[in-house]
């Protein structure tokens, strides 16, 4: 929890786990709503996609335009990077800094290959002729016999830190209507897997690091937690210095158009999930007139700060647990924690506490401690499908006294591979995090709010204010204080939010169609559980959302699925 920022759930866990998505029913629109939905036929294309669909994507659209920077707006970009063509591949096995255990992408479900590219971007785009990395790219091309085809669509799926390049093979069956009409694309951010990953300590002292004390109770304590962090954020300078101060949100966007522009696509075709929508709110405030179809499933809230979203994630991750504990107890003698969910909540804390005395033994010889059980709970609670491996995680905690199940579920959440090694997620997730935020907490801040988080939640509280000092002592200093996204200008982009996110709380749906601006964005509820609400295989956001980006259709504003 402290450690996290808006993680959809991992690619890894669903591997390792074999966690299948359940499909729940029922859809509604509010009567109260006011946008007038814009509907087409079923056949029509949009402005958009029309000026793409005729086009392969390797003949030129149009080019990137400047973004706005502290200075004013970035130089024009070279030819060499503006005609460049990437050189599709097979794709090879995802190495540890993405995270080996997805495995080899397997064949796309429709047929077809995944195919793998390099695009070179500049390091600071104020420099645009200077030093390139390398952006990792994957895609698998439109199915044919799903209409005209309309353009790329780009998905990121979160973090920040996550890995589009591993993550998107996993998720392809969710997605194989959708390429009816699109080539689908994702990409590992710079900063993240094969794009220059961060990656701060050693696999050994990682796993030191997530197991430490995170919930300070002495002076002496403290000290230890800052020093860690202090550590941690040297770690990260030896390692990667010099590219710390270009991991912003705002340049992984200008990444995305220039990835439009290679691509050859006119305008962005967008699919961002948790964090996702934060970059796309960005993309979207850069290049408001690039915006294509674009859909934004549980949607970050840009209005607050670091300290607001921590606390509200803290609420949300104790609402998702209630929610979890309700179901449990209504089983009866089959749930480990007791008859209701008020024991519920006071066995999982007193669970903690012990563990934060005596850590637990797993079947891996490694120690299930404090932090790594807190992790694991919230890891779980990501996904109503995964509350069946959180009650058996709990019963063998406190029935059998073995932490096996949630280490699995923590290990997941922090990107740990099954063979010890570390994926970047965590490294990269604080590193473009401490780019973007001048926020810096110290003992102070963090005291004078703890009661406050303990009452959001008294099982993350804690755990998440101390998590606010993750930029401690970091070399970079941050961009920002809130993201801007408004987007005069753009085309309507869709904000899909689910009443019991836990990671993403649902009040941030609304904040976003705010800072967006006037008759931009067009809100969707889903009233369920977990992180996004397109892979929990809802039926009716399914069909709203496949509406909207394979036809075009804008639903009416306040459209509601449950």
């Amino acid at each position: 929890m402290g450690h996290s920022r808006t993680l959809r759930p991992g690619a890894a866990l669903i591997a390792a786990l074999i966690v299948t998505a359940a499909v729940t029913s029922g859809c509604g629109s509010d009567a109260d709503s006011t946008r007038k939905s814009e509907a087409r036929p079923s056949g029509e294309s949009s402005s958009a996609a029309s000026e793409s669909a005729s086009r392969s994507p390797s003949e030129p659209s149009t080019s990137p335009s400047p973004g706005n920077t502290a200075s004013g707006r970035t130089p024009a970009l070279p030819d060499s990077l503006t005609r460049q063509q990437p050189h599709w591949s097979p794709c090879p096995a995802p190495n540890a800094a993405q995270g080996t255990d997805v495995g080899s992408p397997s064949p796309p479900p429709g047929g077809g290959r995944w195919e793998c590219a390099t695009l070179r971007v500049p390091v600071d785009y104020s420099k645009p002729k200077g030093k390139t990395l390398g952006i990792e790219m994957i895609r698998v091309r439109e199915r044919k016999g799903g209409g005209k085809r309309i353009g790329s669509l780009l998905f990121n799926f979160g973090g920040p830190g996550g890995s589009g390049v591993a993550t998107l093979p996993s998720f392809a069956q969710d997605y194989e209507k959708l390429r009816g009409r699109y080539d689908l694309v994702s990409f590992d951010p710079r900063g993240v897997g094969r794009s220059e990953g961060v990656s701060c300590l050693s696999n050994r002292k990682l796993d030191a690091y997530f197991a430490a004390d995170w919930t300070p109770d002495t002076d002496a304590e403290e000290r230890r937690l800052f020093a860690r962090q202090k550590t941690f954020s040297k770690g990260c300078e030896k390692r990667a210095g010099a590219l710390l101060p270009h991991l912003t949100t705002e340049n992984t966007a200008r990444d995305m158009d220039l990835m439009r522009h290679v691509l050859g696509d006119r305008k962005l075709h967008y699919f961002g999930i948790s964090y996702g929508t934060e970059l796309g709110g960005v993309y979207a405030h850069l290049y408001p007139r690039h915006v294509g179809r674009a859909v934004f499933d549980a949607v970050v809230d840009p209005s607050a700060t670091p300290e607001q979203s921590s606390l509200r994630q803290s609420g949300g991750f104790q609402l998702a647990l209630d929610n979890f504990l309700k179901h449990c107890t209504a089983r009866g003698e089959d749930c480990p924690v007791g008859e209701d969910p008020a024991e519920g909540k006071e066995r999982i804390t007193d669970l903690l506490a012990g563990l934060d005395a005596e850590p637990m033994p797993t079947d891996s010889g490694r120690k299930l401690t404090e932090a790594l059980a807190e992790g694991g709970i919230a890891q779980a609670l990501y996904a109503k499908e995964t509350w069946d491996l959180l009650t058996q995680g709990l019963e063998e905690a406190l029935v059998d006294s073995d932490g096996s199940t949630l280490l699995l579920l923590a290990d997941a959440l922090n990107g740990r591979n099954q063979d010890g090694t570390y994926s970047t997620l965590q490294s990269s997730l604080t590193a473009i995090s401490c780019a973007d935020n001048k926020e810096r907490y110290g003992t102070r801040q963090i005291k004078g709010r703890l009661t406050d988080f303990a009452e959001a939640s008294p099982v993350f509280g804690p755990m998440s204010a101390w998590g606010l000092t993750s930029c401690h002592d970091w070399p970079v200093r941050g961009r920002w204080t809130t993201p801007p996204v408004r987007a005069t200008g753009s085309k309507p982009i869709l904000l899909v939010g689910t009443t019991g996110d836990p990671a993403t709380p649902y009040g941030g749906t609304r904040a976003m169609k705010e800072k967006l601006g006037d008759q931009v964005g067009v809100e969707v509820t889903y009233r369920g559980e977990g992180h996004g609400a397109y892979d929990s295989r809802n039926p009716c956001v399914r069909k709203v959302v496949d509406s909207y980006l394979l036809r075009g259709r804008i639903p009416k504003d306040g459209t509601s699925c449950g």
